[in-house]
């Protein structure tokens, strides 16, 4: 039987005119046999810090106050063999030119940048089902065309690669949360923000964990962190 695999994506300053210089895709993914016992680890690190198993972890709410929450959540990551992590990065979407390619908007680049993103963690003998933040309302317009565009990418017409793409809640899904905090410290670098104690001391263990900057595309095979750094001159080929 074919292994199956769990995949929470998440995003960061994904939209064309939100006047943030970089964009982070990104995905942790892991075995659907192990994503029960991952869920309860990580709540009962929470609890271990004195917080409900249904505190929400995100990037945002990280703060110097709840820093070895956040550095103990980072080190399971890292712990786990199950655990895997996966981020594109446009360091400055300034650059990017549509029109430069006929039939080419943000909304195409973007599907095909998620496309990117992913196409590195399937398998053609696995299955998948990725799960994606629910975050406005063309939710389920964005699962449909994703879905379609990952299938015909990888000629997987009936599905049986990828199962299924499908909206959750993110304060429900621990894996997620997880996501949301390594893309949140990659956006951070690429965005060259500061001033934030708290975050500052998860990127430096983050690099420490990884051996890696987070700043530069690492080898394709990379299967803890892997990252890749897309250049916008691509545009124009």
């Amino acid at each position: 039987m074919s292994d199956t695999f769990n995949v929470y994506c998440d995003e960061s300053c994904h939209l064309e005119n939100d006047h943030q210089k970089a964009m982070v895709l990104g995905a942790v993914w892991c075995p659907l046999d192990k994503t029960r016992e991952i869920a309860v680890r990580l709540r009962e690190i929470k609890q271990k810090h004195g917080l409900s198993p249904r505190f929400e972890v995100k990037w945002t709410k990280v703060s110097p106050a709840k820093t070895a929450l956040y550095l103990d959540l980072i080190d399971y990551f890292f712990d786990d063999d199950d655990l895997h992590f996966r981020a594109l990065i446009v360091p400055n979407k300034a650059k990017l030119r549509h029109d430069a390619i006929p039939g080419q908007d943000h909304d195409t680049w973007y599907y095909k940048m998620y496309f990117d993103m992913l196409k590195v963690i399937f398998r053609p003998d696995a299955r998948y089902r990725v799960y994606l933040d629910i975050k406005d309302t063309r939710g389920a317009e964005k699962v449909r065309k994703l879905h379609q565009v990952l299938c015909n990418t990888m000629y997987d017409f009936s599905h049986e690669i990828i199962e299924r793409v499908q909206l959750v809640h993110s304060h429900e899904i621990e894996q997620l949360q997880l996501a949301d905090l390594l893309i949140g410290a990659v956006s951070y670098l690429h965005r060259e923000q500061s001033g934030n104690a708290g975050k500052e001391a998860l990127i430096r263990r983050i690099r420490q964990r990884s051996g890696y900057s987070l700043t530069k595309t690492t080898l394709l095979r990379e299967e803890k962190v892997n990252l890749f750094r897309w250049q916008a001159r691509e545009v124009h080929q």
